[in-house]
């Protein structure tokens, strides 16, 4: 009798899932995105209104994974439920474009980014900053490999310690930024009007900055009682990054002027300038490297386990879904994101990938979502827990991720249609592979 093959472990609680969230979520964007929202919406009240369409558009999806979450409880998360809703076809253009460009190029832009902010302290050239935005994926990849939990762990530490920061960060700005609330007084920069397209860009550079909300639902088979665990930290952890991107937005308005937030490009840095003089930009180039070290942790921990689904599901090569019979996690699987991501850094083609497809994730999120009314009439399908204000809620939420989409296309329509073609390139290859793990299956018998 053949031994079973070694299943994934599961050892994922509700803190570390928790921790997971926030710290995906909150990586290099809130040190950088208020300055693009903030010139395209030059007001206080616009700004803050930006930032709070973003967290409640993010904590709808948020609720919408949940309940997902709650029905399907195999790791691929997104995958899993485009493929139950519609076809696995769907599904796989989902992971398609998650590892060709959107993931694994999220992953090497924001190693990127904690390698250029390495050089704060350290003189280095363009390769030396490749090369360590490489050894960071490299070193973070084998953590994951050795265990989910110690992954995980560590994935907690970082996100406590980012948390800390920006809590000190906002003490530091209230306290030392004391006397100067002038900059609180509304009104718009000169000679720049607000209209609905501006909102919407600033929007969708908001909703970049809260990305990555659902990706703790790819780790479902990893993680303890996944029907209530994920729903929670779904929920706790969109909320507290939410709190935590209108508490730092309130101290960058608070201790520079509107005019100076807009025309920033390090806008943290600037702040810890104000405040501390001489070392503010050291620490805030600390806080920003250990940052990006976190979301960059968390990318890595959850992105295998997607190709692990895929490959269980026959839609690419088995040898890609293999568990390690030690440590219990998908090691091919993230050898593959490790070797793939670090490449995109070495010839520097993630920028043209990542923002021209970036976008088209919404498409799928507008989907996942019509996908949980198209569940929902299913009969035979069970759920721990059920979205507050169905249908309406994410009603809202599909028209506005099709409305963030259509802006998208009609503002930068050459690229939207590249990164399109991009993702709709999966389909011949998803074809190709279904009539190969076909004919396989009837070899089989």
């Amino acid at each position: 009798m053949n031994p079973s093959p070694p299943e994934l472990r599961r050892a994922i609680g509700l803190v570390q899932a928790t921790a997971m969230v926030v710290g995906i979520m909150i990586g290099a964007s809130i040190f950088v995105q208020p300055s693009e929202i903030t010139g395209r919406v030059p007001s206080v009240p616009g700004v803050f209104a930006v930032w709070l369409v973003s967290g409640l558009l993010t904590f709808i999806g948020a609720l919408v994974c949940a309940e997902l979450a709650s029905t399907f409880v195999r790791s691929g998360g997104v995958y899993i439920y485009l493929r139950e809703a519609y076809s696995p076809a769907v599904g796989f253009l989902w992971g398609w474009a998650m590892f060709w460009s959107i993931h694994s190029g999220i992953i090497a832009a924001v190693s990127v980014i904690f390698a250029r902010y390495a050089s704060y302290f350290l003189p280095m050239s363009d390769i030396s900053t490749k090369g360590l935005a490489v050894a960071a994926i490299l070193v973070l990849s084998a953590v994951n490999y050795i265990g989910v939990k110690q992954g995980s762990a560590f994935q907690t530490l970082l996100t406590i310690g980012k948390a800390t920061a920006i809590l000190f960060i906002v003490v530091l700005g209230f306290g030392l930024g004391a006397g100067i609330p002038r900059h609180f007084a509304a009104g718009e920069v000169a000679d720049h009007r607000v209209t609905g397209s501006n909102f919407l860009l600033a929007l969708v550079a908001g909703l970049f900055a809260f990305g990555g909300w659902h990706m703790v639902t790819y780790n479902s088979e990893e993680t303890v009682n996944p029907r209530k665990t994920i729903p929670r930290a779904l929920m706790l952890g969109t909320l507290i990054v939410t709190a935590c991107y209108l508490a730092t937005n309130t101290v960058y308005m608070y201790v520079l002027p509107l005019g100076t937030v807009a025309a920033s490009t390090r806008i943290a840095a600037d702040v810890a300038d104000a405040l501390m003089g001489y070392g503010g930009g050291a620490f805030m180039s600390g806080v920003v490297m250990f940052s990006t070290l976190g979301c960059v942790s968390g990318l890595i921990l959850c992105g295998p386990r997607v190709y692990y689904a895929m490959a269980r599901d026959g839609l690419l090569f088995r040898w890609i879904g293999a568990v390690h019979p030690r440590f219990g996690t998908p090691h091919n699987a993230i050898i593959l994101q490790a070797l793939w991501s670090s490449l995109l850094v070495l010839t520097g083609t993630y920028r043209a990938l990542f923002s021209r497809v970036v976008y088209t994730e919404w498409i799928f999120f507008a989907l996942m979502t019509v996908g949980l009314f198209v569940l929902r009439r299913r009969k035979g399908i069970t759920r721990d827990y059920r979205m507050w204000g169905y249908p309406v809620i994410p009603a809202l939420f599909v028209f506005s991720s099709l409305g963030i989409v259509a802006n998208q296309i009609i503002s930068s329509p050459r690229e939207s249609t590249f990164g399109l073609s991009l993702v709709l390139l999966g389909l011949p290859v998803y074809y190709l592979r279904a009539r190969k793990a076909k004919e396989m299956r009837y070899a089989g018998h």
